[in-house]
């Protein structure tokens, strides 16, 4: 994994230091000495990470913090604070003020190294959800989220229930989120359906470092693989830190911490989750969107001719008939002359929802046009095809379709009725709903309200 990383020190030694750590794994690294520094450079080369030491010379930590945090070009990369320790106050200020971390010198180099590939893989996944909700904007398929307002629900998993309780009551003061205790078994359990938003795990459980199988389990379950997880270490666990972060814990808290401290910790990687499920939603919604037809909630053509192009494809492997409807609402036009478009808008609706009656799920139903409709019943042959055809046009014109104001509206549809499959040489799928719409041309022609099947396919 490559990345640039801004270190930020007063120190030129630390600096030459860490740029040869970070540098010997391949990453590219920028230095800067002072904080008027970091703010021009961060805002010029908008690095991946920013490393910043916390007792800079000329400039307040948190104060800096912020300012990252508040600029447009900054906002979304990752600061690191890194501290002796001399001022006790710092860490609170630094996540107060936007910092995702805060590590006590000296850091290991592989505990170090591990936290960089941590920040840059969630950043680089950020990213990359960003750029598919940004690719859907243009075409109106990805809204804003609404901002997360329910508390979340935080799972303790501790080596004994009454440490856990103990975390509990120390956090609560500092959190609305609902604090649940769970030994590791009512983990996995809620991980299969229920996941928590965020998990607090012990490294050590009934044994040393068994916590780290918990925490992997955790993120190979669906449920659970984007929640949070904060790995607490025993004094004695340095040796599983690295590991740890490299298996996604998502922070590494010591087992003595400061409660308001960690607090902040876990709303930090809160927000962070929170904007990563926005993100998906967003994805989700944009692609849900670009295959349904907004108004009658049907698949669309988008949708429609790739996967009628499959059934195809496996007619010919099975040798199985299927069949293909192309489906179109009588007189529609004169509906929204006489009635306006809202009303056609109605008629299209209810249309669409008793289609839905008569295909089975297996069948593919989706408006192709303005009135027109796509039908595909896999593995049908042409009795049944036809059955079903005269089925849904009976239940069509069987009851009127009624408007806001109470106004009835009769409707009756034509129908083209095509089937391939169960031989090589037939037409492809394309070809077969040409001929299906050859059939409904000839089903207007003839006076409507009627199935018409291809002469080739009967």
């Amino acid at each position: 994994m490559t990345g640039t990383i801004l270190i930020v020190d007063s120190v030129a030694t630390n600096r030459i230091v860490l740029r040869m750590k970070l540098g010997a794994a391949c990453y590219d690294v920028l230095q800067a000495a002072d904080g008027a520094s970091v703010l021009r450079m961060a805002r010029r080369y908008q690095p991946d990470l920013i490393l910043l030491d916390g007792a800079l010379e000329d400039a307040d930590v948190p104060e800096l913090c912020a300012a990252l945090r508040d600029h447009p070009l900054t906002a979304q990369v990752p600061v690191v604070v890194m501290t002796a320790g001399h001022d006790p106050h710092l860490p609170l200020r630094a996540l107060r003020a936007g910092a995702v971390d805060v590590l006590a010198k000296p850091v290991e180099d592989s505990v170090l190294l591990a936290h960089v590939r941590g920040l840059l893989r969630a950043k680089e996944a950020m990213e990359e959800l960003r750029q598919r909700g940004t690719s859907c904007q243009p075409f109106g398929m990805a809204e804003p989220g609404a901002g997360f307002t329910t508390p979340a629900r935080i799972a303790l998993v501790a080596p004994r229930a009454e440490l856990a309780l103990a975390w509990r009551q120390a956090l609560s003061p500092f959190l609305r989120d609902e604090l649940v205790v769970y030994d590791r078994a009512q983990a996995l359990a809620g991980a299969s359906d229920n996941a928590a938003d965020l998990y607090v795990v012990a490294a050590d459980l009934a044994r040393h470092g068994d916590g780290l199988q918990l925490l992997s389990e955790l993120r190979s379950r669906t449920a659970s693989r984007h929640s949070a997880i904060c790995m607490v270490l025993p004094a004695r666990g340095h040796d599983l830190a690295a590991m740890a972060l490299d298996l996604g814990a998502d922070a590494l808290i010591p087992d003595r911490f400061d409660p308001q401290e960690l607090a902040l910790r876990l709303q930090a990687q809160l927000r962070r989750k929170q904007e990563s499920d926005r993100l998906r939603a967003s994805v989700r919604d944009g692609l849900r969107l670009a295959l349904t037809d907004p108004l009658t909630g049907l698949h669309n053509r988008r949708y429609a001719m790739p996967q009628l192009a499959q059934i195809e494809a496996s007619a010919r492997q099975t040798g199985r008939a299927f069949a293909v409807m192309v489906v179109d609402l009588d007189h529609f036009k004169d509906v929204n002359d006489t009635w306006g478009h809202a009303a056609g808008d109605t008629v299209l609706t209810e249309l669409a929802q008793r289609m839905r009656q008569v295909v089975r799920p297996s069948d593919l139903l989706a408006r192709i046009g303005g009135e027109e409709f796509l039908i595909v019943l896999p593995e049908t042959g042409l009795t049944d095809a036809r059955r079903k055809a005269e089925e849904l046009r009976h239940l069509a014109g069987a009851t009127p379709v009624r408007l806001a104001s109470g106004q009835p509206i009769q409707v009756t549809l034509s129908i083209g009725l095509a089937v391939g499959g169960g031989d090589s040489s037939g037409p492809d799928a394309e070809g077969l709903v040409a001929r299906a719409d050859r059939a409904l041309l000839s089903a207007k022609a003839e006076g409507r309200n009627q199935v018409t099947v291809s002469m080739i396919a009967a």
